[in-house]
């Protein structure tokens, strides 16, 4: 009779060892799995004069995070605001002036400590690859019958550009400006739509930031000097209900650190210390 018994425990044995190292391996993988992290969509709302340099950011961030992918809206950063007012989804915000920013504030969509100005900018005229205008400088964008796009008043590029006409009528004459804004025939939502044209040859010229001059390299280029220019400050904040709030800081953090700021440099603009 003792043997059955010694058999049935063997048994028993053998079983228990199997469960529990099936047990074991289910939790190397469970782990492993784990390890790999949760799919997560990080949104981030970035004015149109980011498309370039945080489409190249995103994609060293969704590298260094492989279960996140990094969901951009690029745009007028006026729409944006307007976007998240209404209730979009984003989960960081990068306007190309503190203007927008401030409103979000304002309006409890960010925090008041949130928002750190993470790069500057300045303007420059661009022109088409041919030229077919002739133009050789400032003084020329004020030339009759001239076709000079623009970004709208509203867009923060098209701000800045009509502060800098302001600063070049103590260069050229108090009319200046005017007889600029006479040629402009069409006030674009977004800077890149301005550049768009000029590449096209749609228009002869147009005033948009150094980092879209380099990001066109077939366009020529007059230079503003420092005197007259502006210095257009973006800054970065996430939102106060993100839904990936951590995240969000993950990638701010990426944008200020020296891996960062140097695709930021690369791209025209000029990093600013963390």
């Amino acid at each position: 009779m003792s043997r059955p018994s010694s058999f049935f425990g063997r048994f028993i044995l053998k079983r228990t060892l199997t469960l529990a190292s099936l047990l074991f391996f289910l939790s190397l993988f469970l782990g492993a799995c784990g390890a790999s992290g949760t799919p997560h969509t990080l949104t981030v709302y970035a004015a149109a004069s980011l498309t370039d340099a945080f489409t190249e950011i995103g994609g060293a961030f969704e590298a260094e995070h492989p279960a996140v992918t990094v969901v951009f809206n690029f745009g007028g950063s006026q729409n944006l605001r307007t976007q998240i007012e209404q209730g979009a989804p984003a989960d960081v915000f990068a306007s190309a002036n503190v203007k927008e920013m401030d409103a979000l504030v304002a309006q409890n969509h960010v925090a008041p400590d949130a928002p750190r100005v993470f790069l500057t900018n300045q303007l420059v005229v661009i022109l088409p690859e041919d030229n077919p205008a002739d133009i050789t400088s400032l003084e020329d964008l004020r030339k009759p019958d001239l076709k000079l796009v623009l970004a709208a008043e509203e867009v923060p590029a098209g701000r800045y550009a009509r502060l800098v006409l302001d600063n070049l009528n103590s260069m050229f004459g108090a009319d200046y400006k005017d007889s600029v804004l006479a040629n402009v025939v069409s006030n674009e939502d977004n800077i890149r739509q301005a550049v768009t044209k000029v590449q096209l040859g749609e228009a002869d010229a147009s005033i948009v930031y150094v980092s879209d001059a380099v990001a066109a390299p077939e366009l020529q280029r007059i230079e503003i000097p420092s005197e007259v220019n502006v210095i257009a400050e973006y800054p970065i904040a996430p939102l106060s209900n993100s839904s990936n709030s951590e995240l969000a800081d993950q990638f701010i953090a990426y944008i200020l650190s020296p891996a960062g700021q140097a695709t930021l440099a690369k791209w025209g603009f000029t990093p600013v210390d963390p």
